[in-house]
């Protein structure tokens, strides 16, 4: 079965910088285009970003655009996300998943549903 498993999530400050990981395991990880969503208190989960299998298509949310970035390293099965300028509404947990259908990205046209697999969660804290 697919497991994913984020790290890297913490408290930091307005300005301030962080990375996650995601780890994954129990699939083809070069096989699936892979995304990063986050979920505020209150809030529905947001899709933020997202990569294509080999690496070479990108979407960012409005929200992050020019302040976040994705990135993978098939050899070890991992997705990252650069964060940086921090803002405090982008407090929230952040999760990644794998993308439904292998071999297939959607880009900008995804939503929550194109997803099967959902990491546990890290939070992530910006104060201001």
């Amino acid at each position: 079965q697919v497991q994913l498993v984020e790290s890297g999530g913490g408290l930091v400050q307005a300005g301030g910088s962080l990375r996650l990981s995601c780890v994954a395991s129990g699939l083809t990880f070069s096989s699936y285009a892979m995304a990063w969503f986050r979920q505020a208190p209150g809030k529905e989960r947001e899709l933020i970003a997202t990569i294509s299998s080999a690496g070479s298509m990108t979407y960012y949310a409005d929200s992050v655009k020019e302040r976040f970035t994705i990135s993978r390293n098939n050899a070890v099965n991992s997705v990252f996300l650069q964060m940086s300028n921090l803002k405090p509404e982008d407090t929230a947990v952040y999760f990644c998943a794998t993308r439904r259908a292998p071999r297939s990205y959607g880009g900008s046209r995804d939503t929550e549903n194109d997803y099967a697999s959902w990491g546990q969660g890290t939070q992530v804290t910006v104060s201001s």
